[in-house]
């Protein structure tokens, strides 16, 4: 078995890794509050493409003014606006999701925040387990 000063190859690593972990969670204790006020304050407005429509969400990308222009009345498509709105929604929200993982771009992978931000912990996961060092292929 190759060691490296007594230790197992992959005993370094880890060593390593927890430091790496350790220092991360320390920034994230000092710079964290104050990008998580910055966060929770974003909003973002968007536009439908006529115009007509327009949605203000916030970071979470909950609706918190929608804006219709009287002109819409003169259409009568209420599925169309109806479909114009959905979609003016989502966009603003997409823009607001890119905007608060651009704030914790310092601290947190683009690709982790994202994964957090949509809920997807098996992403979280995955993408935490490659940073191990060492692992067997198999596990990662």
């Amino acid at each position: 078995m190759n060691t490296t000063r007594g230790q197992a190859p992959d005993a370094a690593g880890m060593r390593a890794y927890a430091e790496e972990l350790r220092a991360t969670f320390t920034r994230l204790q000092e710079e964290a509050p104050a990008l998580h006020e910055k966060a929770r304050a974003v909003q973002v407005t968007e536009k439908s493409r006529d115009g007509l429509v327009a949605a203000t969400v916030g970071a979470n990308g909950d609706l918190v003014r929608l804006d219709l222009d009287p002109r819409i009345y003169r259409r009568q498509d209420a599925r169309g606006l109806a479909d114009t709105i959905t979609r003016t929604i989502h966009a603003a929200a997409a823009k607001a999701q890119d905007r608060v993982v651009e704030i914790f771009a310092p601290l947190i992978p683009a690709e982790q925040m994202r994964a957090h931000i949509e809920g997807d912990l098996d992403a979280v996961l995955e993408q935490m387990s490659m940073r191990l060092p060492n692992q067997p292929p198999g596990e990662r």
